[in-house]
């Protein structure tokens, strides 16, 4: 009983030192921490304490103490010598002794024994304090001493990464990847891994020749379609896709995910080339009705994007969506096929009566689904406002907000009647409106809301009349009903009223991408220099200097120019979301092999 309570005094009064310690090391008194660490440690072993004690050594340089110390440890706690010679050898690497420091470090990975696990421990300590190399030579031990050479992987992964060793780093993911069949973790770990551009090289190839040596293995093929995906290469990721959907008969379901997320990515060309396939491979499918759709969507989407628009283009994708219609017949499988073929009348032919009839032939064939008949009414109170009728847009845009209250298509027509005040130059009226959205479900809802809201909010309040904002919302609003010609004439006036005005920069920037819009290059170009030079600090700064360069690039031929911009956006606006692309497009045009 005596002993039991002498026991526990000795380990009270052990603790009642480590507090002590403690509070003298976070003060930074050394000499007192030094001899209440040491006195603690001679009992009892705890390695953030052994760490402060060394860290103490260091800073007061006591080193014939600290060598006295860890001689006397190892001698009494063999146990933990391990953890004494490695704390020791960074006394020594303070101390400049770097080859004694060495030897120290080896008697750590001798004194470790066979204990796997105190191995790994050790090597996190050798990685925390930057000594990579030891903690790949500790762990490549532990391998060796327990012959298992499928151990530590992915701490062997992380430590090729410290020392440069792409090779190895990849490796070791692969092999543990392979043989857990846990890709999730492997790419966790490639996308921190691989930011480099010669990793992402390396690794792409390594893919492919593991694919090629293990071609049923569908591992490999899951990680490159992934990879590839990740940079949005969605020719080389449908590729792959297409072997692994025949390999392993997976009836188009992935490919037809990819194609989803190549039109999400605004990749329309590689999308229609995936629905294509689809279309092809599976004519008698469940899938074929939506692929027929989703590929001439994407190639709508590519007409839409490409400026001028062709109106024989239009009629081309008119005409593609009506065989689809006349071979699935009117029902629920082609409803929007209708709903896009109304939209394209409508905004590019300029047929409102025919798109009306159409979008009530969708209403009819669709009646049963609630959010596709909502959806072709806020279509229908576009048309109302392309013809000029925004009391009947209104009051479709209303209908939708009552039947779809607490919805995404709710919001949606909120916002579209917030924009609705907003043309009128009600700027009270939408402000109310889309200070409800911003906190809105959907992240794409709120941000537009946000961004109107705070365009309103800045420009503003300036005068009593407002003039200039109600001059540039009727502006959006002609350029809403295709009217770009009155359009950029009303601007061109605006700029010069309103130069000074805070309003300059919207304008500027709004003319030159309706000039992009109109194939007048050359004038789009004026407008973006003038806002870069005289805005380049401001809001519009990264946008003005990308679409440059994209001009450059795409319609004025002039590669040198093309390469300049990019590199001065990437530089001067290293946060800008443009940078990844410029990236990529610098690249291109400089003649790297893009991967």
């Amino acid at each position: 009983m005596i002993g039991f309570l002498l026991s526990g005094a000795a380990a009270a009064f052990g603790q009642g030192e480590r507090d002590l310690a403690e509070e003298y090391f976070k003060n930074g008194d050394c000499l007192k921490a030094l001899s209440y660490y040491s006195s603690f440690l001679k009992n009892s072993f705890e390695k953030i304490s052994l760490k402060n004690y060394t860290s103490c050594i260091v800073k007061s340089k006591a080193w014939g103490d600290g060598e006295q110390f860890f001689k006397k440890q190892i001698k009494g706690d063999a146990n933990n010598a391990a953890w004494y010679y490695l704390n020791w050898g960074i006394m020594l690497e303070n101390q400049g002794k770097a080859t004694e420091a060495s030897k120290k470090y080896e008697q750590v990975i001798t004194a470790s024994g066979t204990r796997t696990e105190l191995k790994r421990d050790l090597a996190d300590e050798f990685r925390a304090q930057n000594q990579s190399e030891w903690a790949k030579n500790i762990l490549l031990e532990a391998r060796e001493s327990a012959k298992r050479y499928d151990i530590f992987q992915l701490e062997l992964a992380s430590v090729y990464r410290d020392l440069n060793q792409p090779e190895k780093m990849i490796d070791e993911l692969l092999s543990y990847g392979m043989r857990y069949q846990n890709i999730e973790v492997v790419q966790n770990m490639l996308q921190d891994f691989t930011k480099d551009e010669k990793e992402q090289v390396l690794l792409e190839k390594v893919l492919y020749d593991k694919i090629q040596k293990f071609p049923s293995e569908g591992f490999y093929n899951e990680l490159l379609i992934w990879y590839q995906v990740q940079r949005k290469d969605f020719y080389k990721a449908f590729v792959q896709e297409r072997a692994l959907d025949r390999r392993f008969k997976h009836n188009g379901s992935r490919l037809y995910n990819l194609g989803m997320l190549a039109l999400q990515n605004l990749d329309y060309n590689n999308a229609g080339t995936i629905f294509d396939h689809l279309v092809k491979e599976y004519p008698k499918g469940q899938l074929y009705p939506v692929a027929r759709r989703m590929a001439i969507f994407a190639r709508e989407e590519q007409v839409k994007n490409t400026y001028p628009v062709k109106r024989s283009e239009v009629q081309k994708l008119l005409g593609q969506y009506q065989q689809l219609v006349d071979e699935l017949g009117v029902n629920v499988r082609t409803i929007e096929a209708l709903r896009n073929m109304a939209i394209l009348n409508a905004f590019y032919m300029d047929d409102f009566k025919k798109a009306i009839e159409i979008l009530q032939t969708a209403i009819e064939a669709g009646k049963a689904e609630k959010n596709f008949v909502d959806k072709c009414k806020l279509d229908l109170g576009d048309i109302y406002l392309l013809q000029g009728e925004p009391w009947e847009a209104t009051l479709v845009y209303s209908q939708v907000e009552k039947s779809q209250k607490d919805d995404v298509l709710g919001y949606e027509a909120k916002l579209r009647n917030a924009k609705l005040h907003y043309f009128k130059g009600e700027f009270e009226l939408a402000k109310a409106v889309l200070d409800i959205l911003k906190k809105a479900t959907t992240r794409e809802i709120a941000n537009d809301a946000n961004e109107l809201s705070l365009l309103i909010m800045d420009n503003t309040g300036l005068d009593s009349t407002e003039a200039a904002m109600k001059a540039y919302s009727a502006v959006e609003l002609q350029l809403f009903q295709n009217k770009k010609f009155e359009a950029i004439d009303t601007l061109k006036q605006l700029y010069k009223k309103y130069e000074n005005h805070s309003l300059a920069d919207e304008i500027l920037w709004l003319t030159a991408r309706t000039y992009i819009k109109l194939d007048s290059n050359q004038q789009a170009m004026a407008d973006l220099k003038l806002l870069y030079s005289k805005f380049g600090h401001d809001l519009y700064g990264d946008d003005a200097l990308f679409a440059m360069a994209k001009l450059y690039q795409e319609k004025l031929n002039d590669k040198d120019q093309s390469m300049k911009l990019y590199q001065e956006l990437m530089e001067k606006y290293p946060g800008s979301i443009f940078v990844a692309e410029s990236r990529k497009r610098f690249r291109i045009l400089r003649g790297d092999v893009i991967n």
